[in-house]
């Protein structure tokens, strides 16, 4: 049995901690906030409650492994629903389109909104995705990523190699596969999912379609954060210790080895294995200092471009929407001018600013938990943006700037047929400097480093640290950000560690 520390409550930590209490180690949670979850965050005030990070699961089947794995069914632990419609789309040509929440509906559905022959485009489009699925899977999402090891797994054959096509864009593969602009606008929109710019993220981000609306888009009924919650819970009964108001100031290293970490009022918390569910970028900057062994991997990290961040508004509403899906997006005329502004590219040559004409999405689930009484509505509204930088790019904490903001957004929203402005009780603003705050996340960045560049997701850091006994988990470490991946890094960490 080993003595280990996880760093960090949010989802990753919290399913490594599950899985690894439950092989018979002595596991101890340290998070810096008062309560678990990370970026699965929860926000409640008069009766209006709103999850403050995921809006949705997709891949299932990851959890009910992980609680399969620690002691029970997930079905026992949260009450999932699966989204029919899964989402609502309006283009700025006024065009609207429904997504059933069932993979046969969805071309069909496809062909009313967007024309004939839309449906067989997108059907295409999926049956290339499932293939880059299939071969990529098992080697890539669900192994410790070994650098060029890794690459050579998904080059089995040359007609492998053709189909992931790692010299391909997800916009250059929309280019290729989809006639319809509108279409490929909607493709280019997975790209955020990791953060990523469609423009340089490599194509085989067509998977997150693929399995989106293969696997379903499911909510768990009293918000998603009772899914962090859940984890946690199994943790403990398996054994685990958390403990909440912990900031760790550094991870310890004698012998060559992690031995544990101490804490910012001094405690020294000994152990035999480490696991970090903090930011890659933040665990060798400043809990590893000095770390020689790190230091190709900090320059990876500097190479890297960092994920996109998001400025969040939580409205409580008076009255109901008639006609309003539990997740809507609204597409820009340009969305290209939206990369820009948050990437620093084109016209913005390394200097991001705020998205003049941004996306909006918007999540409004119709939960009774989440309002007050049936005559109001809780709005998690969402709109890309630059992380918190102030430096080198946006400063969220210049005064004044969040409510502006804010009010732009609305105003945006109102253009685009959603205006609530007059049914707002109250408002709350989160900037990409907030959430740098609350979870440690370097300026923001929702999922550490973006995908940008067609290798970039084989340069995330690996979960087996250069430091012997540490070990990475969470959405800036491979294989990636969102609820299934972080989960899929928990077990990959698991195995790395082994049974007791």
């Amino acid at each position: 049995m080993a003595r280990v520390v996880v760093v960090g409550a949010g989802l990753g930590g919290l399913a490594a901690a599950a899985r690894l209490a439950a092989g018979g180690h002595a596991v101890t949670v340290l998070e810096q906030a008062e309560r678990v979850g990370g970026k699965l965050g929860w926000f409640a005030r008069d009766g209006h409650a709103f999850d403050t990070g995921p809006s949705l699961v997709t891949l299932p089947q990851v959890y009910r492994d992980l609680f399969a794995a620690t002691g029970g069914p997930l079905e026992d632990a949260v009450d999932l629903a699966r989204l029919d419609p899964a989402v609502a789309y309006r283009f700025a040509d006024g065009t609207r389109l429904t997504v059933p929440g069932t993979a046969a509906a969805i071309p069909p559905a496809l062909d009313a909104a967007l024309g004939a022959g839309a449906g067989a485009s997108w059907t295409a489009l999926l049956d290339r995705a499932a293939a880059m699925w299939r071969i990529s899977e098992e080697p890539f999402l669900r192994r410790p990523l070994q650098g060029a090891a890794t690459l050579a797994r998904l080059a089995r054959s040359p007609g492998d190699v053709a189909t992931i096509a790692p010299w391909q864009t997800l916009r250059g593969l929309g280019g290729q596969v989809l006639d319809d602009p509108r279409l490929r606008m909607l493709l280019d929109r997975y790209a955020t999912y990791s953060g990523s710019d469609p423009r340089r993220a490599p194509a085989v981000l067509a998977t997150v379609p693929y399995v989106e609306q293969t696997f379903g888009s499911w909510y768990v009924r009293g918000g998603l954060h009772r899914l962090g919650l859940a984890v946690a819970r199994r943790a403990v009964e398996r054994g685990a210790v958390i403990r909440t108001g912990c900031r760790v100031r550094r991870v310890l290293v004698e012998a060559g080895r992690a031995a544990g970490v101490q804490l910012a009022d001094g405690e020294r918390v000994p152990a035999d294995v480490v696991v970090s569910a903090v930011d890659a970028a933040a665990l060798y900057a400043d809990l590893l200092p000095g770390e020689r062994r790190t230091a190709g991997t900090r320059r990876d990290l500097a190479r890297a471009t960092q994920s996109l961040s998001g400025v969040v508004l939580l409205l409580a509403l008076r009255g109901r929407t008639p006609g309003l899906a539990h997740h809507t997006v609204l597409f820009p005329e340009d969305y290209d001018a939206e990369f820009d502004a948050v990437f620093g590219t084109g016209p913005f040559r390394d200097r991001p600013r705020p998205v003049p004409d941004p996306t909006v999405y918007v999540s409004a689930p119709d939960d009774p938990a989440l309002r007050p009484d049936d005559d109001s509505e809780s709005w998690f509204v969402l709109v890309n943006a630059p992380r918190h930088d102030p430096r080198r790019g946006i400063d969220w904490d210049a005064p004044g700037l969040a409510d502006r903001y804010a009010d732009l957004v609305l105003d945006v929203l109102a253009r685009r047929g959603l205006d609530v402005r007059d049914r707002i009780r109250w408002r709350v603003v989160r900037t990409p400097a907030d959430l740098a705050r609350d979870t440690s996340s370097v300026g923001g960045a929702i999922y550490g480093t973006s995908s940008n560049g067609t290798r970039a997701a084989f340069l995330r850091p690996a979960n087996a640290s250069p430091v012997p006994d540490l070990f990475l988990v969470g959405g800036s470490s491979h294989p990636g950000g969102g609820l299934p991946l972080v989960a899929l890094s928990a077990q990959i960490v698991a195995g790395l560690v082994g049974p007791a």
